[in-house]
């Protein structure tokens, strides 16, 4: 890695550090490992690009370790997730391990502790132990079970393995120091006996390491050489390493743990048990629900992969913790959508448009570009007939100077078409517009060359042919949360922040060319923003979801309160 190239982030200096220290550069390995008890959400898809793209840029592997030590929560369906979330986002670990793996290993060193007088069963109750660990201003106490001999804690151990005691019961202890001030050193549980079903072992064990336990030793066996943590961790690294001394083989590399802190993504919820609670409760439709802060919900909304790693790349990471605008986040998506997107017509709020001078039974196919970003231009044809839908927005009776699109008596132009004038409207019994009648230049067809096309009008507005177009089923997104931060405030449910029109579900138009749109291509609806076709569409009916506009409408929105 070239530190010419860019500035180094305080975990790259530390690599560096321990690289010019005598790390071999070949020794360096890093892990991603998610619990498979829900699926990843946008900070997970941080911490994937962190490691991941510390084994691209020191052309170091990378594991996929799936930390699956609390069978009650854990499923297979989450395991299949992960996978197909770090893979969609363009990455390929090394290994896929599971602290299952090493379940027989993580147990034959509990007994080596247990010999080396260093752990012991505890019998009290937890509410025993709870009060028994002191606080953090005042030391704990030892448990009356702490001087247990080892022969007596061999034979506890190996029963409660072997299934003889009911959950609750007994729990293993690692023996350190119960009036250090680091309340996670008070005498650690190592085990607990869980009468579970696990995704993998199935029924073979009813005990399970605790995480401290577990994933230091499961780095050690990977010889990860830089176990990398959120700032939470932080306390944990004593005890990481604690764990380590008592296993560590000086041939082998030593795992070293560093933490960086959560960057939070404002009116979201990043908690996994939060997130299966919007899904249990039914405030979503599930944890693919393009407004939940998931990687599937980014995934289905239409947000590609690209800008997620782009904008996990512009905030960095840092060692306090902050909250990042989701704005940041639809400006990364915005800026590579732009890039990758075909542009199309689509009209979602429709009102008729007869052109009176066309003629009745003329159709023309007239000539579109699909995407004037692109390397190599595409183009498409697309119909135009005497009658058209256009959003109602463009269209008022009466307007100001301001107001550059259609009036009566003014002239626009239809994109790729002609240049036409307004002429009168057609009311309902209401007083709604049903209706509008206008002209149109022969003359000044798109592209044609003549003087009539090359006339200036002050604006341009898109369309689709009423008889060409196909209906659609359009989902428009609003944040999922009012509150810039729902989880803030502590005393208040975050469920109380929903935003009940964080989900409208309309009607619209859209050109013929995407009758047979595939799943997951996104869009560029001209003047509308970007629009992803969802899984739900079928060849019978079309679905798309807004991805995200054309410009940050939420920030003019959040300036007017």
């Amino acid at each position: 890695m070239s530190t010419e190239e860019k500035s180094l982030n305080f975990i790259e200096q530390i690599i560096e550090e321990d690289l010019k220290n005598g790390l071999s550069k070949d020794k360096l390995r890093f892990r991603f490992p998610p619990e498979p008890n829900g699926y990843l959400h946008v900070g997970h898809a941080s911490a994937i690009c962190l490691n991941f793209g510390l084994g691209l840029d020191y052309n170091a592997p990378v594991n996929l370790r799936f930390d699956d030590t609390n069978p009650s929560k854990e499923e297979q369906e989450y395991v299949d997730a992960i996978k197909r979330d770090v893979q969609w986002l363009g990455f390929q670990w090394d290994r896929e391990c599971y602290a299952s793996d090493y379940f027989q290993q993580l147990y034959d060193w509990a007994v080596l502790l247990i010999q080396k007088g260093k752990a012991y069963v505890d019998s009290q109750t937890s509410e025993d132990m709870a009060i028994q660990k002191g606080t953090p201003t005042q030391a704990g106490t030892h448990s009356p079970f702490r001087d247990r001999s080892v022969e007596e804690n061999l034979d506890l151990f190996t029963r409660m393995k072997n299934g003889e005691f009911p959950k609750g019961t007994h729990v293993l202890r690692a023996k350190i120091d119960m009036a250090s001030p680091n309340m996670l050193m008070r005498d650690p549980i190592i085990y607990r006996i869980m009468h579970e079903h696990h995704h993998r072992t199935g029924n073979d064990w009813c005990i399970y390491p605790m995480y401290d336990w577990a994933h230091g030793e499961s780095d050690y066996l990977e010889q990860i050489s830089h176990s990398l943590c959120t700032l939470e961790f932080l306390p944990h690294r004593e005890l990481y390493d604690w764990f380590l001394d008592q296993i560590y083989d000086e041939k082998l590399v030593r795992p070293k743990q560093r933490e960086f802190a959560r960057r939070n993504l404002s009116h979201t919820i990043v908690s996994k048990r939060k997130l299966l609670q919007l899904v249990d409760e039914k405030h979503v439709s599930g944890w693919d629900d393009p407004r939940m802060s998931t990687i599937s919900g980014m995934r289905r909304r239409g947000y590609p992969p690209m800008a997620i790693r782009n904008f996990a790349n512009t905030i960095g990471i840092a060692k306090r913790t902050n909250l990042i605008d989701v704005s940041l986040l639809e400006f990364c998506v915005r800026e590579e959508l732009n890039k990758t997107t075909d542009r199309v017509m689509a009209v979602l709020n429709p009102v008729k448009l007869v052109i009176t001078n066309y003629p009745e039974n003329q159709e023309e196919w007239l000539d579109a570009e699909n995407n004037p970003e692109a390397e190599v231009m595409t183009h498409r044809k697309v119909p135009f007939t005497k009658e058209l839908y256009i959003e109602r927005e463009d269209f008022k009776e009466e307007a100001d100077k301001k107001f550059f699109r259609l009036t009566l008596g003014t002239e626009v132009r239809l994109k790729n078409a002609y240049i036409i004038k307004g002429e009168r409207v057609v009311k309902d019994a209401n007083g709604n517009i049903t209706e509008i009648h206008c002209s149109y230049d022969a003359d000044s067809k798109s592209g044609s060359g003549t003087e009539a096309s090359m006339r200036k009008v002050k604006g341009t507005i898109h369309w689709v042919s009423t008889q060409h177009a196909l209906q659609a089923e359009v989902r428009v997104y609003d944040r999922l949360f009012t509150h810039e931060n729902p989880d803030g405030d502590k005393d208040i449910d975050f469920k109380t922040y929903i935003n009940p029109n964080s989900l409208q579900v309309i009607t619209g138009y859209v050109e013929p060319s995407l009758k047979e749109a595939k799943s997951g291509t996104a869009y560029q609806f001209q003047r509308l923003g970007y629009f992803c076709v969802d899984a739900d569409s079928t060849s019978e009916k079309l679905v798309f979801n807004k991805t995200v506009g054309l410009r940050d409408t939420w920030a003019k929105i959040e300036s007017k309160e």
